[in-house]
């Protein structure tokens, strides 16, 4: 029986995978592979959106590759304003998120889920604009928000809204 072979065998076969790398990340600590604002397309969809309060609606983001293949991995980050007050819309409760790989061309979606408030109510954020960010990368986009008033959980910085989890578009 001889064990140098497969020792050797082996010891190569873990080279090699050593040598594989994991997409590293480059000088700035940021994955390379992650998708960023600039590189792919933001756009907001057409709203499902609350006719009153206590109503509750649903805003689709899609994003579209424009560049090389990218990764997302997490919740994208949303913050509402409304003049000087701006909230963070956490992400929906139980959401689960998948890694997406996006090569050039491909597409993927969110939500914002949202209650409306009532116009006036100190409670509520009467926001005027939507910023997104994508997991992993600090570039911003904003949109304006137009579908009402977002009721507030015991105040305006609190906002009664959620972010879900990326999802695959098209086929």
């Amino acid at each position: 029986m001889r064990v140098i072979p497969l020792t050797v065998t082996a010891l190569a076969a873990a080279l090699a995978l050593t040598a594989c790398g994991g997409g590293g990340s480059g000088s700035s600590g940021k994955n390379s592979s992650t998708c960023e604002i600039g590189k792919v397309s933001v756009q907001v969809g057409s709203a499902s959106v609350a006719p009153a309060a206590g109503d509750t609606g649903e805003v689709p983001v899609s994003i579209t590759n424009q560049s090389a293949p990218c990764t997302l991995d997490g919740f994208a980050g949303v913050t509402l304003k409304a003049g000087g007050t701006s909230a963070v819309v956490a992400a929906q409760s139980g959401a689960k998120t998948e890694k997406l790989k996006l090569a050039k061309g491909d597409s993927a979606t969110f939500s914002v889920s949202y209650v409306r408030g009532k116009d006036g109510d100190q409670a509520s954020l009467a926001a005027t604009s939507m910023t997104v960010s994508l997991p992993g990368s600090d570039a911003t986009q904003s949109f304006p928000w137009k579908y009402g008033a977002v009721a507030g959980k015991g105040s305006a910085e609190k906002v009664n809204a959620a972010v879900g989890a990326f999802q695959q578009a098209g086929d």
